[in-house]
């Protein structure tokens, strides 16, 4: 079986590397937060403007409100890791209403997305806040149904046009997996965020009609949320990406080569608040979006991550099966060349899944 021939002490040093980066920056954070929401509701006004000219023209200003939306959701993103603001009040306040607008309950969604920062890349842990993605051995042992249901998902039609509005729109709107709590907060959030979206969607509607509001509200969110699975997938969904078993795994590996350094034109850089330097994220997730860049610039030891430019990252959307034997994602295609073998590794969640197992998460 081939292996990776780096191990986490070709990192060691990196906590006190990042240290600096970690510290939130009231100035930065309340200018984003001008930047994004004022953005997004200037073009959903321009939108609502536009449709008394042309439809396609309220189209075109979707793609800009759909960009501001997923820096909003950055924001969300960094508020549910404590690092956007100093004050964790702040953070939760900010995300909450964040999570309003992008149809993510806030504390539901931290908690899933906690879980996948603490078992990211771990093969005995998969199954929540990440995308399905299953062994060569398990595809081959799954029954026929299952494999089916497998290539529907990982079609790249359904993985990000048909399944990101539904998990947003839809799927969020109900505390569906056995993570979420009463006594932390996280069942309540989604249906206090629930009922906000109707307050909130059933006020536009009075002031400017029901059709108005779903003809300006459905694509941006089909857009963003396209959008957002799409960095969410690219990010660790890569030819030579990093999983390992549990007795393996090691959290500073599954950051530096589970995750993906994005290299994204200046623009879109700015519209996904840096979330391209995703390994840097995944090693020490307090430090806020806007100090990404400078901690990858200033630390030749953080720049070892596989890099993907817009043009790579395209052909990533054909990987749907790892090779334990290879080390590297495959096509169904290659996938069909290769031997048959038992059944892989099955996903078994412990109970205290948001229990992060490594001492190296800073």
């Amino acid at each position: 079986m081939e292996k990776t021939t780096v191990s986490a002490a070709d990192y060691a040093g990196w906590q006190q590397l990042v240290r600096t980066y970690q510290q939130p920056s009231l100035r930065l954070a309340v200018w984003q937060m001008l930047t994004s929401f004022g953005g997004l509701f200037l073009s959903l006004s321009l939108m609502a403007l536009s449709l008394t000219v042309s439809y396609g023209l309220t189209l075109l200003l979707a793609l800009f409100a759909a960009g501001f939306l997923v820096r909003v959701f950055i924001i969300q993103h960094d508020c549910g890791h404590g690092s956007f603001f100093k004050s964790r009040r702040a953070n939760d306040l900010v995300g909450t209403v964040c999570g309003v607008l992008t149809m993510a309950p806030y504390r539901f969604w931290r908690k899933t997305h906690a879980i996948h920062h603490a078992h990211h890349a771990e093969l005995e842990e998969r199954g929540i806040g990440d995308v399905w993605t299953m062994t060569v051995q398990e595809y081959q042992a799954a029954p026929w149904w299952k494999r089916a249901a497998y290539r529907v998902f990982r079609n790249p039609l359904f993985l990000f046009v048909v399944a990101p509005p539904v998990n947003f729109i839809v799927l969020q709107r109900f505390p569906l997996n056995g993570s979420a709590s009463w006594r932390t907060g996280e069942i309540a959030s989604v249906w206090w965020t629930d009922l906000a979206i109707v307050a909130l969607l059933g006020a536009a509607a009075l002031a400017f009609g029901p059709l108005e509001v779903l003809m300006i509200w459905l694509p941006v969110m089909v857009i963003a949320s396209s959008v957002g699975t799409w960095l969410f997938y690219v990010q660790h969904q890569f030819e030579r990406t990093y999983w390992e078993h549990t007795p393996q795994w090691d959290y500073t590996l599954a950051a530096m080569h589970g995750s993906s350094y994005y290299q994204l034109p200046r623009v879109l850089q700015w519209f996904t608040g840096n979330i391209g330097f995703h390994h840097i994220h995944h090693l020490s997730p307090r430090i806020p979006n806007y100090n990404l860049q400078r901690c990858h610039d200033e630390n030749p030891l953080l720049q070892q991550a596989a890099s993907l430019s817009v043009r790579d990252s395209l052909k990533t959307a054909g990987l749907t099966l790892w090779d334990e034997e290879k080390q590297r994602l495959v096509t169904f295609q290659e996938a069909r060349r290769l031997p048959e073998a038992g059944p892989g590794p099955q996903p078994a969640r412990g109970a205290e899944r948001g229990e992060r197992r490594s001492t190296g998460h800073a």
